[in-house]
């Protein structure tokens, strides 16, 4: 279950899942609270926007790599428990008048197994190394080859599930007409889809830094350390 229900829904006393059936101007008007109070901080999650102006081409690998983690590794984990109960709910209130949100329960699910583990992986053994690269160039140590090869083996099965779950986002997007709910959505449906909509701006950021960024350097780094 979600460790924290959002607080604007607490703030207001709206039941969360609008009884399964009320939309948020029914349920608004139940709590004598305006509609266009709750929509507005509903647009405020879906317009949730990166603002940084940050250089990361100029961080350290390992700085780098820890800011992911930081941020980005913990959003998501942060964001999984959530998105794991209302994807579950709100295909089986309304799966019947809206079919998509079945596959898009299904989609959501992959996507959540698949980072768990691909986050996991990276904390336990890429990103280490890639630290331990980054300490040995700044000392001008040496390295052994690691186990697994080459930096480029791991990277590449990274990148590999990036795709994976790129695709599985898309077509969530798609099956979901741009996060967009339909005019008889309840309360924990319209913020289930706004609450995907900032997982994948979040996503797109993310896995920019990897593999834009992060991985070529890191890969750079160990041709020369090793060579």
């Amino acid at each position: 279950m979600i460790g924290a229900r959002p607080k604007f829904l607490k703030k207001y006393g709206i039941d969360f899942c609008c009884g399964g059936k009320k939309t948020v101007a029914e349920a608004c008007a139940k709590k004598n609270i305006e509609v266009s109070i709750v929509e507005s901080e509903l647009k405020e999650i879906k317009g949730r926007q990166s603002t940084n102006t940050h250089n990361y081409n100029n961080w350290d690998l390992d700085f780098l790599a820890d800011y992911i983690i930081n941020n980005h590794h913990k959003y998501v984990t942060s964001a999984i428990p959530f998105l794991d109960e209302l994807s579950i709910k709100v295909a089986r209130v309304h799966g019947d008048h809206h079919p998509e949100l079945l596959e898009i329960e299904q989609y959501t699910q992959e996507v959540i197994e698949e980072l768990t583990m691909h986050m996991h992986k990276e904390e336990a053994i890429l990103f280490p190394y890639i630290k331990k690269l980054a300490e040995a160039t700044r000392n001008n140590q040496s390295m052994d080859a690691p186990p697994f090869g080459t930096i480029a083996n791991p990277i590449n099965m990274m990148e590999a599930e990036h795709t994976s779950v790129g695709r599985a986002m898309e077509l969530i997007e798609d099956l979901s007409n741009g996060f967009t709910p339909p005019q008889d959505a309840c309360m924990s449906y319209r913020v289930f889809f706004a609450k995907l909509q900032e997982f994948l701006t979040d996503l797109h950021q993310h896995i920019h830094l990897e593999n834009n960024i992060l991985f070529p350097k890191a890969i750079k780094l160990e041709s020369e350390i090793l060579n």
